[in-house]
């Protein structure tokens, strides 16, 4: 823990402010601190590089938040801003005469986020086989055929949303599930508009109680602060955080049925067997880390060779298979089916790969060495201090979680996770369940809203999601509430 001191240069009286900060600026930039911690580390918070270095980092949050007014990717300015940052820590240790300690910062902030990458990238990876193998549009066919009632459609979406988001990102799940309801809804406004908002509240919840379901779950489980099989104390949370506002908003819903669509989606050869695959992955990763105590992305890189040992069986493979098809086809006389036999192309890993989330990971990057830095320079032992020792554990989760609608749960997450808070199990648990969930409240607060608003643009709106506000924020409450009423126990266990 960083000891913090004020920096004798820091101007006192508001009359010497212009010329005093010129001066400062210059000396601390220029020539080394005069003091330093005991353990070799400087004290940045009361300094004109740490006051620089957070300035940089609220300014590229400032245009992350403008991203769909600029269009502007979110990973630019937080990528710059990583850079400067640590160029500061960096020149300011340098000249301190501590060169290593500053590297030595980096690199295991770099580490963290490295584990990360290489879990994500390949979860991302497997979502991008299965959607390419058609998967999600198998599934999307089925429901829009089945002729589901608006008051069905409305809760099967939710459900779908809520359970498919504890293995696949809330962003993919909630496009899914916003495709169905524009396809069959004919045009209602008012019920693609609810049915939006149900689903980006679904999707956010289902993945609070998953390690898989949200960075910010997968940061706590790699982390070591909550064991895999804890985090499903969160499933009745979740669930209260759901269903609380979807039972209320389905009372709204008229219950008429659309018209029956028919859409003839087939699967595409291997489609069930990387469903397998990514199971088996996942499994594996849990086992590297619960029973290995190696980090799961050991796992994951593992299920990453087996992916790529299938897509060179389908490579090989695929001529026969063409033409056991072609015969097949000709044979029923399905000549559309055996026209489309000749877009098919070789599955390909790497295809795959490429079109990750780079803009979510590099993003990532950025935030993860822009709060590491901020950390380093001691803004966080600050952070803590105000907030869980002056507040109360719960009271500083609850409000967090609140404050992630507006700002991107990932940085409040990795922030806390940096602040070492000595916190019971039920508090780590808390503040999993509030930055997962909070971004509910508004439509901006989480990716999955953000991406709806473009996908139904025009119809689910931010003040679309705001008219059921007040009731998104009663859920949020309710699963507070069932939180410490379910996991009391949990509040007495400390890490």
């Amino acid at each position: 823990m960083l000891t913090r001191h004020r920096d004798p240069y820091w101007p006192r009286h508001s009359a010497r402010w212009p010329g005093s900060c010129v001066l400062a600026f210059c000396i601390l930039l220029f020539s080394p601190l005069a003091q330093a911690a005991s353990a070799g580390e400087l004290d940045l918070t009361y300094t004109i590089p740490g006051f620089i270095a957070v300035t940089l980092f609220l300014a590229a949050y400032a245009l992350v938040m403008a991203e769909e007014k600029l269009h502007m990717r979110k990973s630019k300015p937080v990528l710059v801003a990583a850079g400067l940052i640590w160029a500061l820590i960096g020149w300011t240790y340098m000249r301190s005469g501590l060169p290593n300690t500053a590297e030595e910062a980096f690199s295991d902030t770099l580490l963290e986020y490295s584990e990360l990458l290489l879990f994500l990238l390949v979860a991302m990876t497997y979502i991008n086989a299965m959607e390419e193998r058609r998967v999600f549009e198998k599934l999307r066919a089925w429901l829009i055929e089945t002729g589901f009632s608006y008051r069905s459609l409305f809760w099967i979406t939710g459900i779908l949303a809520f359970w498919i988001s504890t293995i696949a990102n809330n962003l993919t799940t909630a496009m899914l599930m916003c495709a169905v309801v524009l396809k069959v809804a004919e045009g209602d406004k008012r019920f693609i508009n609810i049915c939006c908002v149900n689903i980006v509240v679904a999707a956010n919840a289902g993945g609070a109680f998953s390690p898989f379901g949200d960075i910010t779950t997968l940061m706590v489980w790699q982390a070591k602060l909550v064991e895999f099989q804890q985090f499903f104390k969160l499933l009745g949370p979740s669930l209260v955080n759901y269903l609380v506002p979807a039972v209320v908003m389905s009372l709204f819903i008229k219950n008429r049925k659309p018209a029956a669509l028919e859409e003839d989606i087939w699967l595409k050869r291997g489609a069930r067997r990387i469903v397998g695959l990514f199971l088996v992955t996942i499994v594996i990763s849990v086992l590297c880390h619960t029973m290995l105590n190696l980090p799961p992305a050991l796992g994951m890189m593992t299920g990453l060779g087996f992916l790529q040992f299938f897509g060179f069986y389908l490579r090989r493979s695929l001529p026969r298979s063409l033409e056991r098809k072609r015969t097949r086809y000709s044979k029923r006389g399905d000549w559309r089916k055996l026209e489309a036999l000749g877009s098919v192309v070789p599955f390909d890993v790497f295809t795959r790969v490429a079109r990750s989330e780079w803009d979510t990971l590099l993003f990532f990057y950025g935030v993860v060495m822009s709060v590491g830095g901020l950390g380093f320079m001691g803004y966080l032992s600050l952070l803590s201090e105000t907030l869980y020792t002056g507040w109360d554990p719960v009271w500083a989760n609850i409000v967090l979680g609140m404050i992630s609608a507006v700002v991107d749960n990932i940085p409040v997450m990795f922030a806390v996770i940096s602040m070492e808070p000595d916190m019971s199990l039920g508090n780590w648990l808390l503040i999993t369940l509030t930055a997962g969930v909070g971004g509910s409240l508004l439509s901006v607060g989480s990716a999955a809203g953000v991406a709806l608003m473009g996908q139904a643009r025009g119809i689910y709106t931010f003040a679309g999601h705001m008219r059921w506000a007040p009731i998104i924020a009663l859920g949020y409450a309710a699963s507070v509430v069932a939180h410490m009423l379910i996991n009391a126990e949990s509040f007495a266990v400390f890490l």
